[in-house]
């Protein structure tokens, strides 16, 4: 194992947590996320580098908050505190919190102070950041500078180098703060003294050693969808097992148009795994037939998946016992699901909230702590081919939640054919790369009247939803031309008869997920 010492992430119940452990590991330091009720003889048994504490949706006087250990700041760790943590961090080393009655939520700009120290030196005053807070810091604790301030925020940033402390109201790990990362690094380098040595090889190695520890000499299967978080991780555990990897495809008939076909042909090709392909249309169709509600779809797709991986297993069980299940799942599910400390259940994910209570896999999960960037990273460090990594992400219940509606063959063909001429045009048009994520939606329930020919139709309305993220945590709607978009349109409702309207969808996440179901 080459993991370097962590720095802990402590998750106070923020979907931010692992934003904030992505941004330490961009800055080339391994990163691991803790729930904050790990007592804190635990977190420093670890022989962490570093403590972060996250953000959270709670106050810190509300009974039952979340509150920091004081032991935790006995020992030597050098401590970085965020919002929430921050204000926790403050009052346990006997600093005050208080509502200040200027609530900050957004951007928002902050007067750096003359001496700004090490976090902040360097900036001009005015600096642009993301605050989002009802409580503040009134007074630091004694020893630390303050360093920042902003009109809700009387203390908005502290340090103290001597004990390795510092700490910030504003949200540094996101985009809209600038030099928030810078803010990280200098902690990170210069106030806890990491050097910058982590990399994606290194999550290779630890994956491949930790997969071989768990599967040991028995059989593993797992389900290939098409998309770069199962290829991925199918192609991790077959580097760390082999052949004792049978990867199973099942074609649900919820694929979009040639997938089924890279899926049996280039990925075979590129990674020389076994592959057990099974028909699978009808038995979803049907199962899923007059289901309408978008949940029950996903739970229904992730039962009728197990059940065909246990009579897949059994097939394949001859050479072998297999007691394993690879799963392409990534945080962004897990904290979806309500997998996070503290986080609400959004929608399930068939690969995480869909599994059946009597499952009869161990699951393999490599790439549950990794955001879709690292997945991309890895499969680049595997050799995938590169249409492989930048393939789009894919929901695992496929078209079936963008269909809104009951799904059908029919209603799957009208989406395939719209869904294609939209990835044929994006492709021409090269920007395939500068959308993260373009599905298009079937409003199966929905007519809408039109005239083509000089006649009246009575059809259906697709939704285009192109929207650019960096991990699919947040995202914002795509702006792409509106000569690409209008030849889109203009294909769709000319080769696609049953629809007769485009439209397009500009809502960023949140408050809208990316997917409609």
């Amino acid at each position: 194992m080459t993991t370097p010492r962590p720095v802990l992430v402590v998750d106070f119940g923020a979907q931010y947590a692992q934003l904030i452990a992505r941004r330490v590991r961009e800055a080339r330091v391994y990163s691991e996320i803790v729930p904050h009720s790990m007592p804190v003889a635990e977190m420093l048994a670890k022989n962490p580098a570093a403590i972060i504490l996250s953000g959270g949706p709670s106050s810190v006087y509300e009974a039952g908050a979340p509150q920091v250990d004081a032991a935790l700041f006995q020992s030597d760790v050098p401590v970085f505190g965020i919002c929430y943590g921050f204000q926790a961090m403050a009052l346990a080393l006997g600093g005050t919190v208080s509502k200040t009655g200027l609530r900050e939520f957004g951007g928002t700009k902050i007067e750096v102070a003359d001496e700004a120290g090490c976090l902040l030196g360097g900036w001009s005053t005015g600096q642009d950041v993301w605050m989002s807070h009802g409580d503040s810091v009134s007074a630091a604790p004694q020893g630390f500078a303050v360093t920042a301030s902003s009109p809700g925020a009387p203390v908005a940033a502290f340090e103290d180098l001597v004990g390795r402390r510092a700490g910030v109201q504003f949200h540094p790990e996101v985009a809209h703060t600038r030099n928030g990362q810078q803010v990280l690094e200098r902690f990170l380098y210069e106030i806890a003294g990491i050097e910058p040595t982590w990399t994606m090889g290194n999550v290779l190695d630890d994956q491949v050693a930790l997969i071989r520890a768990q599967v040991g000499d028995a059989q593993v299967i797992c389900g290939l969808s098409g998309g770069v978080d199962s290829a991925v991780a199918a192609a991790l555990v077959h580097r760390a097992v082999g052949d004792q990897l049978t990867c199973v495809f099942v074609d649900h008939g919820l694929l979009r148009a040639g997938e089924a076909e890279q899926v049996e042909q280039d990925y075979v090709a590129a990674t020389g795994i076994k592959l057990k392909v099974v028909d699978a249309e009808e038995r979803f169709l049907t199962a899923l037939a007059g289901v309408t509600d978008p949940e029950q779809k996903r739970k229904i797709i992730g039962r009728e998946f197990i059940r065909v991986f246990e009579v897949a297993a059994r097939e394949i069980a001859a050479s072998g016992d297999v007691r394993f299940l690879v799963q392409g799942t990534l945080y962004p599910d897990v904290v979806e699901s309500g997998g996070g400390t503290g986080t609400a259940n959004i929608k399930s994910h068939h690969n995480v909230g869909g599994l059946p209570d009597d499952l009869q896999f161990a699951l393999v999960e490599p790439l549950r702590t990794l955001f879709k960037d690292e997945v991309r990273a890895l499969g680049a460090a595997l050799d995938l081919p590169e249409a492989m990594v930048w393939r789009h992400p894919f929901p695992g219940p496929g078209l079936a939640i963008r269909i809104i509606g009951e799904v059908t063959r029919d209603r799957l063909d009208v989406l395939r054919a719209a869904d294609l001429i939209a990835r044929e045009e994006l492709t021409a048009a090269g920007l395939d790369r500068d959308v993260w994520q373009f599905p298009v939606v079937l409003l199966a329930d929905v007519r809408s009247v039109g005239v083509q020919g000089d006649g009246r139709t009575y059809g259906h309305p697709v939704v285009l939803r192109p929207v650019s993220s960096e991990d699919a945590m947040t995202a914002d709607w795509s702006r792409l031309p509106y000569d690409l978009l209008a030849k889109i349109s203009t294909r769709i409702t000319n080769e696609v008869p049953e629809v007769n309207r485009v439209v397009l969808d500009v809502t960023s996440k949140p408050p809208g997920t990316i997917e409609w179901e």
